[in-house]
């Protein structure tokens, strides 16, 4: 079967693209709506952090066999020094999707049982994806990725460890049927579950080994979309869920992450190329696309984004200022967190 017939492309908006910029710049997007501008999301984010950080901890305490238990909390927990601290983008998405809702009284703690674990999958998806096999990076958040602190053994027992342990959080501390229903409940550990599975992020990973990337465009963006943006989608579609968004809603939710997944790789591509971010296995996006193409590409998914993000503005009003506020934040990462610069 050829590689081409894989492939379900990305929807990429039929709007014209502007031209081309050579640099990505730091300042405010001018079509965000005014409100954005001056949304603190650094403070958002931040605020979210020390909940997910103390959810996670609980969760991973030191047992036998304590070797495993090491490499997980080594893999999931923040290190020390300014590239190793944890970014934790996945949780606070769900939880932004999350508090668009006005059916819960406390959607944050509705939400963070899941948020933690998406950051357990998420964690579990970059030990693999660093083993020897896959892309052999020798670092991770600037200290020894686990496979190469702890050897490929242990990596891939704490990667498998992760994975179960995270659909265990959710089921044993989501608080259900009050407010989550247990029928909500189901679908999100399916969601969780569709994410990493053979269709999702596992088929990202087949594909990029494949040598996908060296294809035509609707090839390089399905790379794209499975490995990274399928993550993304699945936080927000999960706080979708949690939240008690409609079908229209929970639609426009999973294409908004979905989108934002694919830009930050986008342009992390693009500044890797600009000397301005690490180099990745997948560093051929830019060879196969060519700069112009990526900057169009960034741009257009942008305006996706917000074009997602506008269905809820009316409705929810201040609510949906982080949405917003990460569209930017994809492109210009204007702030640092935690000392080192966030990421997904």
């Amino acid at each position: 079967m050829a590689l081409s017939s894989l492939f379900i492309t990305l929807p990429i908006p039929n709007v014209p693209s502007p031209k081309p910029r050579r640099m990505l710049t730091s300042r405010a997007s001018s079509d965000a709506p005014a409100a954005s501008a001056s949304f603190d999301l650094r403070r958002y984010w931040t605020s979210l952090i020390a909940d997910v950080e103390s959810e996670l901890d609980a969760a991973m305490p030191m047992q036998p066999p304590e070797s495993i238990h090491y490499a997980m909390r080594y893999a999931v927990l923040p290190g020390a020094g300014k590239e190793g601290a944890a970014k934790r983008a996945p949780p606070v998405l769900c939880v932004a999707a999350c508090e668009l809702s006005e059916l819960l009284g406390n959607p944050h703690a509705a939400a963070l049982p899941d948020a933690a674990a998406l950051e357990m999958l998420h964690a579990a998806s970059l030990v693999h994806d660093d083993l020897p096999c896959f892309d052999a990076a020798p670092t991770r958040r600037g200290r020894p990725s686990t496979h190469a602190a702890f050897g490929t053994d242990m990596a891939v027992l704490a990667g498998d460890a992760l994975f179960p342990l995270a659909y265990t959080h959710v089921i044993s501390h989501t608080p259900s049927p009050d407010p989550v229903p247990h029928a909500v409940l189901l679908r999100v550990l399916a969601e969780l579950a569709r994410a990493v599975g053979s269709t999702g992020m596992a088929a990202g990973q087949f594909l990029d080994l494949a040598g996908a990337t060296a294809l035509g465009e609707a090839e390089v963006m399905q790379v794209l979309t499975k490995k990274f943006g399928e993550m993304a989608e699945c936080s927000a579609a999960c706080g979708a869920m949690l939240g008690g968004a409609g079908p229209d809603e929970e639609a426009a939710l999973r294409l908004y992450g979905r989108t934002i997944g694919v830009l930050y790789e986008l342009v992390d591509d693009v500044r890797s190329a600009s000397g301005n971010g690490k180099m990745r296995r997948n560093a051929s996006v830019l060879r196969s696309l060519g700069m112009d193409r990526a900057l169009g590409i960034v741009e257009e998914l942008k305006a996706q984004a917000k074009t997602e993000a506008d269905r809820f503005g009316d409705k929810y009003g201040d609510r949906v200022l982080p949405l917003y506020s990460f569209v930017d934040y994809a492109v210009e990462r204007g702030f640092e967190l935690q000392g080192a610069a966030a990421t997904l």
